[in-house]
């Protein structure tokens, strides 16, 4: 079972909203909860982009892209970071993945597929 899970991904019409889940299962909770972590996205034929971190203190840091429409949040009792995605566009279409950064090893979930149509 991998370390990182993602769910939440989907086709939907430009202007619509969807919410990205990132779970850590197999993490034990002292080990999540002083973790950082991030969003990313990486659409056809480009490089792997940072869309927004958040650390343990939840503190949070967008790209200027996404600022104003996504919102990233974590669930401690969970082990679980979330990306809410507002005002979609065709532009934001990418395959995205989440990143947990704890006891000094870096984790990857297996990426979700966001597809945004006008």
């Amino acid at each position: 079972q991998a370390q990182l899970v993602e769910s939440g991904g989907g086709l939907v019409q430009a202007g619509q909203s969807l919410r990205l889940s990132c779970k850590a299962p197999r993490m034990i909770t002292s080990t999540f909860n002083p973790s950082s972590g991030g969003w990313y996205r990486q659409a056809p034929g480009k490089q792997r982009e940072l869309v927004a971190t958040i650390t343990r203190d939840y503190k949070t840091n967008y790209a200027d892209f996404v600022r104003g429409r996504f919102t990233i949040s974590r669930d401690n009792a969970r082990k679980t970071l979330y990306l809410q995605m507002n005002s979609l566009e065709a532009e934001d279409t990418a395959v995205y993945y989440c990143d947990v950064q704890a006891a000094y090893s870096d984790y990857w979930g297996q990426g979700t597929q966001v597809t945004v149509f006008s």
